[in-house]
């Protein structure tokens, strides 16, 4: 068994996934850690904050350190010192971000690097390949993720590709870990069903909903999503792509969604801005700097145990490198208690 969904409550889908590293309970939120680390956060840190599975990038680690070391290391688990699953993007997201840095053919994406301007080729074939050495446990097809607002004909051809690569992908699948496929469509719900039924039927062992939240309105992310979730099949795990603030994560978990990954929480926290019960805090704000409270008073996370608001806007305003850390430190503890709350109220 790869996945089961152990109940089910207004839509609400508490399941266990299983991977070579270990269970993890969904819902869940995976932190993302782009160079195969999460960033401030040592490994003790992570597993004391109860993180299970954690997110790294196909294309960014092919860059750097580059495929040679990680396959000397024996992998990135090896290399990382992360025993527990990890699941990696295939560089699809690339496509979006990087538009100006690369060009679609029909079998694949051409690169050029950020770093050094060198060109590069990613096929589905080589992506699977590239993560074969990386030895995760949940990888990610290529994808096409069409920016927002994009022509329908446009939508279409992204689709299209998506779809083409994900045959190829298939045909290329390997036993011993999980291979994701991945909806595309923009907002048009038309092409999104398309997409379901073609991705659906190649039978991945998971479904996950792209290219949402890439411009559009808030409120059509949300048509959009539900609108694809609701067409997935229920005995195969669900995971919305890139999102996002903690409300909006309540909300698409009440519409059968089962794994998320974002920057947020420690993205913000970089810059000073933490999350609490009451919404978002800016640490560094002035208000701050003769509150000896910690950031959130029913935390108990390392941070809000040991240091208070205003020590902590002292380190930010200072310059000091502990500020991000304790930020983030709490922010990834935030995250997860907030998604563990949800898995009880389950019980």
């Amino acid at each position: 068994m790869l996945f089961e969904v152990i109940k089910k409550k207004r839509g609400v889908r508490l399941g266990r996934l299983y991977t070579s590293h270990g269970v993890v309970d969904t819902p869940c939120f995976m932190p993302v850690g782009t160079q195969g680390t999460v960033k401030t956060q040592k490994i003790s840190d992570l597993i004391e904050n109860e993180v299970d599975i954690i997110v790294a990038n196909t294309y960014h680690l092919y860059l750097r350190p580059g495929l040679d070391i990680i396959k000397k290391a024996g992998g990135l688990h090896s290399f990382s010192g992360w025993d527990k699953p990890i699941l990696t993007d295939s560089g699809g997201y690339q496509v979006f971000s990087l538009a100006d840095l690369r060009k679609i053919e029909k079998d694949g994406v051409v690169f050029q690097s950020h770093l050094d301007g060198s060109y590069h080729k990613f096929t589905p074939e080589s992506v699977l390949e590239v993560e074969e050495i990386l030895g995760s446990d949940i990888r990610m097809v290529l994808d096409h993720p069409a920016s927002w607002p994009v022509p329908h004909n446009d939508a279409r051809v992204a689709l299209e590709n998506t779809t083409s690569w994900a045959r190829s992908s298939i045909r290329y699948k390997k036993d011993g870990h999980l291979l994701f496929g991945i909806v595309q469509g923009s907002t048009y719900k038309d092409l999104r069903e398309r997409s379901v039924r073609e991705i659906t039927e190649l039978n991945f062992d998971g479904y996950a909903i792209g290219g949402v939240s890439l411009g559009e309105p808030k409120s059509l992310s949300y048509e959009i999503a539900e609108w694809t979730a609701d067409m997935l099949p229920e005995e195969k795990p669900r995971y919305l792509m890139g999102l996002g603030e903690p409300e909006d994560i309540k909300r698409y978990v009440e519409m059968g969604i089962d794994m998320f990954d974002c920057v947020l929480p420690t993205r913000n926290a970089r810059t000073g801005t933490v999350f609490t019960k009451n919404g978002k805090m800016v640490i560094r704000n002035a208000i701050y700097k003769n509150d000896f409270e910690p950031i959130d008073p029913e935390c108990d996370c390392f941070t809000c145990k040991h240091h208070t608001r205003a020590y902590i806007r002292h380190l930010f305003n200072t310059g000091e490198v502990l500020a991000p850390i304790l930020a983030t430190l709490h922010n990834i503890h935030y995250y997860t208690q907030l998604m563990k709350k949800i898995r009880e109220e389950m019980i």
